[in-house]
């Protein structure tokens, strides 16, 4: 079994910071990419930031320059640091992974339980 746990979430004014954290455990071959969505209220779930095992980044334009994704590989573990947060930010954030259970097995997509940021003053 795959679990992936984030923490990090909160209540935060505007223009404060937070950091997310995802960590993977289990029977895990490998990570192919991790990834962190976000889904407010009424609307669907968007990519926020992508990392694939290569290192390559991606940003919804919406958080270019205020949101950064790393990974630490021996933690199994996707961060996303936020910065100079605003309302808008305000959803719920998943992560999410590609991820190998069995050498010759496929990448199989696994998503965290979600963790709560609100930014309000």
């Amino acid at each position: 079994q795959v679990q992936l746990v984030e923490s990090g979430g909160g209540l935060v004014q505007p223009g404060g910071s937070l950091r997310l954290s995802c960590a993977a455990s289990g029977s895990i071959f490998g990570i192919n990419a991790m990834d962190w969505y976000r889904q407010a209220p009424g609307k669907q779930r968007e990519l926020v930031a992508g990392l694939t095992s290569g290192d390559s980044t991606n940003y919804a334009d919406s958080v270019k320059g205020r949101f950064t994704i790393s990974r630490d590989n021996a933690k199994n573990t996707v961060y996303l640091q936020m910065n100079r947060l605003k309302p808008e930010d305000t959803a719920v954030y998943y992560c999410n992974a590609r991820i190998k259970t069995r050498y010759w097995g496929p990448l199989s997509d696994y998503w965290g339980q979600g963790t709560q940021v609100t930014v309000s003053s």
